[in-house]
């Protein structure tokens, strides 16, 4: 009998397939472990290119994969067949979204993570920014559940065989897209597997023993409402502390605040135009009445903000309903029954006539 160091992968595979056959579980490996007197991290190293999931191997992964190999994607294209994301109408660029335009517009790998309170259009300026560019886009919720398979990809059962998929970072290595990580301080982590991917260095497949460069132009967006350190407020809740030396490999931090009053006036009569709805008066008090709300959470007076994205919600709204206090209400009830109220009170400041202005004109 071979010793441990002189098992080979052939003689453990041999020996898996005869007494076993193709599909392998751990106490099929533990007796093979028995038989040749190695341990079982011996054997599984033996076996990481048939890898299927924890405890699965198939001894004919390997074989399919160098006679067959086609990687789906793992980002379904649109019809035109690219990532690149269409223009929006009405935006209105803000803020850092020149800037982030200058560094997507360069090609250069520079990660860069922008944090900023919800609903401020931080990941739609990204977005934005590589449509004018014409930039592929890849763009990846993150949650607390998103490991190294979501990510990187995996093994799939496709048509009865086992084959690798890639997930959408791989994707965008390989065509040289912006990946964007939206939300990305909901991760646990797990998400160190980035590790490499975010020094510019792409990443070693270790289930298929394929490296993967990254293409002219891949780089890295990360979008959050907090740098990294979690909520102490309670605001975002199931946000995490992320590692250090994870957030450390962002060459740089934007952070995103509301736009100003004149530009989110702009954002939102575009946006009601977009829906038939000419109101230039009401775009005009919500800008107002949000600026005001947000001076008053900052100064601590208030523990919740009308955002951009609740202000699009409310335009929305005065577009179906055609009354402008009941826009308001209906959209601001996601509010605690105080907060609400304070909400709807300071709006009647703003506009005394709310109740009594005619329905939207479409």
């Amino acid at each position: 009998m071979p010793r441990k160091s002189e098992v080979t992968t052939e003689q453990l595979t041999s020996y898996l397939s005869e007494h076993f056959g193709d599909d392998i579980n751990t106490q099929m490996v533990q007796v093979a472990c028995d038989n040749f007197n190695i341990t079982y991290a011996t054997a599984t190293k033996r076996l990481r290119n048939f890898y299927v999931k924890r405890g699965v191997w198939n001894l004919t992964v390997q074989e399919k994969l160098e006679n067959s190999y086609k990687a789906p994607a793992a980002v379904p294209a649109r019809e035109d067949g690219d990532l690149i994301p269409s223009k929006d109408s009405t935006f209105v660029p803000f803020g850092n979204f020149s800037d982030v335009k200058k560094i997507l517009s360069s090609k250069i790998f520079y990660p860069v993570f922008i944090t900023g309170l919800s609903g401020n259009g931080k990941t739609f300026s990204v977005e934005q920014a590589c449509a004018q560019l014409k930039r592929e886009l890849i763009r990846v919720n993150i949650t607390i559940e998103t490991d190294e398979d979501d990510l990187i990809g995996g093994f799939r059962l496709v048509d009865g065989s086992t084959v690798w998929h890639n997930g959408p970072v791989i994707e965008a290595l390989e065509r040289g897209a912006v990946l964007l990580l939206d939300e990305i301080d909901l991760a646990s982590n797990k998400i160190l597997c980035l590790q490499s991917i975010l020094e510019g260095k792409g990443v070693f497949l270790k289930k298929t023993g394929r490296y993967v460069k990254p293409a002219p132009g891949f780089t890295v967006v990360a979008t959050a409402n907090t740098k990294g350190k979690g909520s102490d407020d309670g605001r975002f809740i199931g946000t995490n502390v992320l590692n250090e030396a994870f957030l450390e490999r962002f060459a740089l931090t934007f952070e995103q605040d509301y736009p100003s009053t004149k530009t989110e006036q702009k954002i939102l009569e575009g946006i009601s135009l977009d829906y038939g709805v000419n109101d230039r008066e009401f775009c005009e008090k919500l800008a107002s009445w949000a600026d005001i709300i947000r001076k008053t959470f900052k100064d601590g007076g208030i523990d919740e903000v009308i955002s951009t994205r609740r202000l699009v919600h409310i335009i929305r709204a005065y577009a179906i309903f055609g009354k402008r206090m009941k826009a308001i209400e209906v959209c601001v009830n996601r509010f605690d029954d105080e907060t609400k109220q304070v909400f709807l009170d300071l709006y009647t400041k703003i506009d005394a006539n709310a109740e009594e202005v005619p329905d939207a004109p479409f």
